[in-house]
């Protein structure tokens, strides 16, 4: 029961604090909305990405360091590893980010959620025992009608609609390489290892990209700013990943992708309060099309119970499907 208890708190936490990205990307950004102390402006968003790619990598690689986990070290793995870092880490991380200098935080947090039903879409092409079914089609042009009224609604708005569009494609590569990668290491690798490895490449990747840029004096970047980009590292990138990774163990990989209804709400919630963001009534429908999409792809038919004889004919029957195994990721997007 303690354990239970314990495992439930750490949902909740996770919802809180992967739902708090998108607040504190803005405030990275833009440089206030936190403390409101002092002047000066926010970070580009190949340092946003770079800092907490590097702290997320760090906080984790000390974890693989004190578990002795094994190192992947054939070149197959490790090209695998390169490229969902790449898709799953880089890309979506700057789209996200370079989005949210154009939308507000609240509708991020809302079209994001639309990974869920990118998931559904490309498992069905990847494994055997994900197939959409009339139930799922249904669920899927719920969801999906609510991304459409999204855009619909902010034609000519306050939200650009590139920047939304830049959020659905982040979406989109959440559910690529994601769904790619369980295809592609079904080894036993610990999952905290490719986390660890994935962050990697992303610190690897954005740090060139933000000397490029140009990196922002210290002196110009606000005390909200330098506060939220640490939070993403330390809160939201490291201990995000531990609590995840706690609660598959403990819950399940399809339980612990329950919490992917929390992220819209908590994002909406916190973009309003610490940000004074307007909530349209457009943005709340669909966002609540979005959710429902999502819990009627996930809706489980009751079967009718079967005596002892016939459970044991029926365990018998021969399957032609082959399950696929479980992976290092989920369609849980950690942004």
């Amino acid at each position: 029961m303690q354990g239970n208890i314990k495992a439930w708190t750490g949902f909740w936490s996770l919802g809180l604090i992967w739902g708090s990205s998108y607040l504190f990307i803005r405030i990275s950004i833009t440089g206030s909305g936190l403390f409101d102390s002092g002047d000066g402006g926010g970070f580009s968003i190949f340092e946003i990405v770079f800092i907490r790619t590097l702290i997320g990598a760090l906080g984790l690689g000390a974890m693989v360091f004190r578990g002795r986990h094994a190192l992947p070290r054939d070149a197959e793995t490790l090209r695998a590893l390169v490229l969902i870092g790449l898709g799953n880490v880089v890309l979506p991380f700057l789209l996200i980010t370079w989005g949210e200098l154009y939308i507000s935080s609240s509708m991020a947090a809302v079209l994001q959620a639309s990974t869920a039903l990118f998931a559904l879409v490309i498992a069905h092409f990847l494994f055997a025992d994900d197939r959409i079914t009339l139930r799922k089609v249904v669920g899927l042009l719920t969801g999906f009608g609510g991304v459409v009224l999204l855009f619909q609604g902010n034609l000519g708005g306050e939200q650009s609609l590139a920047g939304m569009a830049a959020l659905v494609a982040a979406s989109l590569c959440y559910a690529v390489f994601t769904s790619w990668g369980r295809k592609l290491i079904q080894r036993d690798i610990a999952p905290v290892v490719v986390a660890m490895a994935t962050l990697a490449v992303g610190a690897v990747v954005t740090g060139p990209m933000a000397l490029l840029y140009g990196l922002t004096p210290l002196q110009d970047v606000s005390a909200d700013a330098l506060a939220a980009v640490l939070t993403l590292g330390l809160l939201n990138t490291f201990v995000g990943y531990s609590i995840y990774y706690f609660l598959v163990r403990e819950l399940g990989v399809a339980r612990t992708s329950l919490v992917t209804y929390v992220f819209p709400a908590v994002g909406v919630a916190l973009g309003a309060l610490m940000l004074q963001e307007e909530i349209s009534m457009v943005m709340v429908t669909g966002g609540a099309l979005i959710i429902a999409g999502i819990a009627i792809v996930n809706l489980r038919s009751r079967r009718t119970a079967l005596n002892p004889a016939a459970r044991r004919l029926w365990r018998a029957l021969p399957t032609r499907r082959l399950a696929s195994p479980p992976g290092p990721d989920s369609p849980v997007d950690p942004t």
